[in-house]
């Protein structure tokens, strides 16, 4: 990486869910085989270089892919792995195919996940209680991943959290519960999955400020509906994957910066002022004329 160059936060990404994936497989015991992680990140890399190849894409990305995959392979649950195999390829086929203005809607992970749960009953999503310890870890993990990589779309992932722990807190007291009671719900992977990984995916998210901070909130306030009012599982999957239908309204209403990944920076492109035409190149240059012909021999 070039001195001064913005560092991608994906690899630093990838890196956290590999070494959960890991420990949590050799100490913790994850109902997650190691047959299964590589179907879906062979699934989920080919499916990118195929897509890649059909929309003419000029280099392959495996890191998004390998997210995706990783955070299936913590939170997808099945016995059938063809069900699997098809949530990967649903997920990396989704930004290529489910677009609107050049930015793909959904985030792929949480797609896959809620169009599973609808269609199906032989998948379900991992609780995501892993102990204390390895909770904490993983949120230091987290946290450090904002520090290092120094995200800028990080007032996403804050505002979601804000959100989300204040509202489950403020039911607490307004029902006269401990506060160990939401405290126990928030001690939760898969909260953590969602907040860092899920809804702060730069390119699903509104591309202003104010744009995100509202969707953040929303998305708290869905789930919060979803679980203590309709009182179904997974709300937070449910509610972002409908609070995405309103990201290009928050886009038009507040219009900001497209986000890249640090590879798709364009390259610089030649001021239209400097250039020339093709004719001008090849024209005679001129020659100063003599205001008076001195005859040759003449001094």
């Amino acid at each position: 990486m070039a001195t001064g160059a913005r560092p991608d936060p994906r690899v630093y990404q990838s890196a956290i869910l590999l070494g959960l994936l890991l420990y949590g497989g050799l100490a913790l015991d994850f109902d997650v085989t190691v047959s299964r992680t590589a179907l879906l990140v062979g699934c989920a890399l080919a499916t990118q270089w195929t897509c890649s190849r059909m929309t003419r894409l000029q280099r392959f990305d495996p890191l998004s892919p390998l997210i995706s995959a990783f955070s299936l392979a913590l939170l997808l649950r099945t016995s059938d792995w063809w069900l699997a195999a098809i949530a990967a390829v649903m997920a990396i086929a989704s930004k290529f195919v489910m677009r609107f203005h050049g930015k793909h809607v959904f985030n792929p992970t949480n797609l896959a996940l809620v169009v599973l749960l609808l269609v199906t009953d032989r998948v379900w999503v991992s609780p995501g209680q892993w102990g204390s310890l390895a909770w904490f870890a993983f949120l230091m993990a987290c946290l450090g991943g904002l520090v290092v990589t120094r995200a800028t779309r990080a007032d996403v992932t804050l505002a979601f959290l804000a959100t989300f722990v204040g509202l489950q807190i403020g039911r607490a007291v307004w029902l006269g519960d401990p506060i160990a009671i939401p405290l126990h719900r928030l001690e939760n992977g898969g909260v953590l999955l969602f907040a860092f990984f899920m809804i702060s995916d730069p390119k699903t998210t509104p591309d202003s400020r104010t744009g995100r901070l509202l969707f953040a909130a929303l998305t708290a306030a869905g789930a919060y509906y979803v679980q203590f009012r309709l009182f179904r599982t997974n709300g937070l999957l449910w509610s972002l994957a409908l609070c995405s239908f309103a990201v290009p309204l928050l886009d038009w209403r507040f219009p900001g910066v497209r986000y890249s990944w640090p590879q798709e920076a364009p390259a610089p492109q030649p001021s239209l002022r400097n250039l020339q035409p093709v004719e001008a190149l090849h024209a005679p240059i001129p020659v100063a004329r003599s205001a008076r012909r001195v005859p040759v021999g003449v001094r």
